[in-house]
């Protein structure tokens, strides 16, 4: 008996340290080439040309000035207007995202499951197909050339609308709408002060995820945005392809990389902990 127990302690120790190897490994991985963009940017142009090194260069806040004040790739502009539209975007379609799984979970009416079965069959039809006919709209009604434009769309998420029922059906009773009915809550707030706060780890993750889609889009700004100083950072990175490499300063080149992707992280640290409290506190409290 007391064999078998320590054989079974031995498998689980070897399973335990595959795993620790095996995500370790992994977080060292992207950690690392995280590092070398942080690395490549404190460097100046020859050094970048030279001999590869991991020791740090000196150069970071002369590249930092000169990727800010660069009269070609205006990353300052592009960083306020991607932020304007990723972090308004991210807000709303998270928001009315689970403002409707919240009302096809609670409420019971006629056509529910036709509804259900549309808004999911809308997750299958490629982005592309329905930004064709977008595009069109926008140019056929002088739409273009306006930050707006980008964010009105991104409130219909129908993949965020079924996270966020799949979530409201595993977290939330129906007891505790009712309770919050008869004790005489509008049904507004009921959503704003009890189910939203219960969706906290939930509405983290989407806002993430729904901030970093909306940063990294290219494909509606690059159509609808032909303004200098409306445009958003994935276009002005791309702007750098027509660029001449030869006579381009590789460590502004780094630093622009570095100043488009902070943002998100930044983004992603301040709500994972959320996620982290959400995953170790369990459901719902009473």
């Amino acid at each position: 008996m007391e064999d078998q127990n320590k054989t079974s302690r031995t498998k689980l120790i070897i399973s335990r340290l595959f795993a620790y190897i095996f995500v370790g490994f992994f977080c060292i991985l992207c950690i690392f080439f995280f590092y070398l963009l942080v690395l490549n940017s404190t460097k100046t142009n020859f050094e970048l040309q030279g001999k590869f090194s991991f020791i740090p260069g000196t150069n970071f806040i002369t590249n930092f000035t000169n990727a800010i004040n660069d009269d070609f790739v205006k990353i300052p502009v592009g960083m306020v207007n991607s932020f304007i539209v990723a972090s308004i975007s991210a807000l709303l379609t998270t928001y009315f995202s689970a403002l409707t799984a919240y009302a096809t979970y609670v409420y019971d009416f006629k056509l529910k499951k036709l509804v259900t079965t549309f808004i999911i069959g809308v997750m299958m039809i490629p982005s592309q197909v329905s930004a064709a006919g977008f595009v069109q709209l926008a140019f056929k009604f002088g739409l273009t050339n306006k930050l707006w434009v980008l964010i009105i769309p991104s409130i219909a998420a129908p993949a965020v609308y079924f996270y966020m029922k799949q979530y409201l059906e595993a977290t939330l009773p129906l007891e505790m709408i009712e309770a919050a009915r008869i004790d005489g809550s509008s049904e507004f707030a009921t959503f704003n002060r009890i189910v939203l706060p219960i969706m906290k780890p939930a509405v983290a993750v989407q806002m993430i995820f729904s901030f970093v889609g909306s940063w990294n889009n290219f494909f509606l700004p690059g159509l609808l945005l032909t303004e200098p100083e409306l445009k958003t950072v994935p276009i002005m990175i791309s702007q750098l392809r027509s660029a001449d490499f030869a006579k381009f300063d590789l460590g502004k080149l780094y630093m622009f990389i570095l100043l488009a992707i902070l943002p998100v992280v930044v983004v992603y640290l301040l709500l994972s902990k959320f996620i982290i409290k959400g995953v170790t506190s369990g459901s719902v409290k009473g």
